[in-house]
């Protein structure tokens, strides 16, 4: 999506750091490998190394496979490298799950993140991987004799599918192809938008940081109520932009390389007990009781759903309430309904009213 929306953060991407690895993308990686291992080589889910959490999602994965394919008629491959040839030297891709079922081309792309749901309509990600099943020898098979394309995004708690055609497909492909010889060009363009989130080189882009330019100039008491709209996606930018400049220069520190007027410190110290058992038994000496020494409280609702979801219980409905914190700002596309603000619309009725 980034590249086809900004072509120029190609090279921009190029030329920076390598980003690090996160606990997420290790996690899905993790999550990944094992639904290869246990679809593909019939390994045991129990023997895979793998917390609570992320069996549950194992289980929620093999579960969707069940779900698209009830008879067992689908064949397919997984984890299949999926590539362009000539048409698009050295671009290429790695497929969770191709195959055919009867007259329909099946790709299923497994995500595991709690925080993001994506959706597969006219998903990028998902054309890519088709358009390069399409084109790589070892996996065209899958398009051979089908009338239609089914592309499915499995994200827990959802099975999601898109059904569209290998003329659409071929399109993305004819897009992407004008989008990879524009990103080579001297002034590749740049375009700012929701694909700046996962950019590696948002710390350096020109655009954005000519958008903090115009942040710091703008007098925040002089914007009107329809400007709120462009200063919120501005702000939303913004923020991943510091974050990515903070996390490249903490980088840069840790790699020895001096930053002017900055420098690393350890962050606060939290103190912790070297020896429980024997913290305990000294305070027990100096006359506290365990009344004073030892808290429990009962576990939240979402650890005891893990915990039941071992037996396959449901959580008891009855004996939970989903209480919100307060009221955040989310864009229109967001599916959480607006909140009423009745007491403000209350007071602005009554404010109306002449009192005689």
């Amino acid at each position: 999506k980034r590249v086809l929306q900004c072509p120029g953060s190609v090279k921009l991407c190029q030329n920076a750091p390598p980003k690090p690895s996160s606990k997420y993308a290790d996690d899905g990686t993790k999550l990944h490998d094992a639904v290869h291992q246990v679809l593909s080589f019939d390994a045991n889910a129990d023997d895979l190394p793998l917390s609570v959490e992320g069996r549950a999602k194992l289980d929620f994965a093999i579960a969707a496979l069940g779900e698209i394919d009830p008879d067992n008629q689908l064949e397919f491959q997984t984890e299949c490298r999926v590539h362009f040839g000539d048409f698009l030297a050295n671009v290429f891709g790695s497929c969770d799950l191709l195959g055919r079922l009867r007259s329909t081309t099946v790709l299923v792309d497994w995500k595991f993140g709690d925080w993001v749901q994506v959706f597969p309509e006219e998903n990028d990600q998902l054309l890519f991987y088709a358009a390069a099943a399409m084109r790589t020898p070892e996996t065209k098979w899958a398009f051979e004799g089908t009338d239609e394309v089914k592309l499915y995004r499995v994200q827990p708690p959802s099975v999601r599918v898109w059904t569209t055609t290998k003329e659409r497909i071929q399109q993305f492909e004819r897009d992407l192809y004008d989008a990879v010889q524009l990103a080579f060009m001297p002034n590749a363009p740049l375009n700012a938008g929701d694909w700046c989130r996962w950019c590696a080189a948002k710390a350096m882009c020109p655009l954005l940081s000519g958008e903090v330019e115009r942040a710091l100039k703008t007098q925040l008491n002089n914007i009107t109520p329809e400007g709120y709209s462009n200063a919120l996606i501005m702000a939303d930018r913004l923020e991943d932009w510091i974050k990515a400049v903070r996390e490249m220069a903490q980088q840069a520190l840790e790699n020895n390389i001096t930053i002017p007027g900055f420098k690393l410190v350890p962050k606060r110290a939290i103190r912790q007990w070297v020896d429980e058992e024997g913290a305990l038994e000294a305070l027990r000496k100096m006359g506290l009781d365990d009344s004073e020494l030892i808290e429990t409280a009962l576990i939240s609702p979402a650890k005891a759903e893990k915990a039941l979801k071992k037996h396959k219980l449901a959580l008891p409905k009855d004996h939970v309430a989903a209480i919100s914190s307060g009221n955040t700002i989310a864009p229109e596309s967001d599916p959480r309904p607006s909140v009423v603000q009745v007491g403000s619309q209350l007071r602005a009725a009554f404010s109306k009213l002449e009192v005689k």
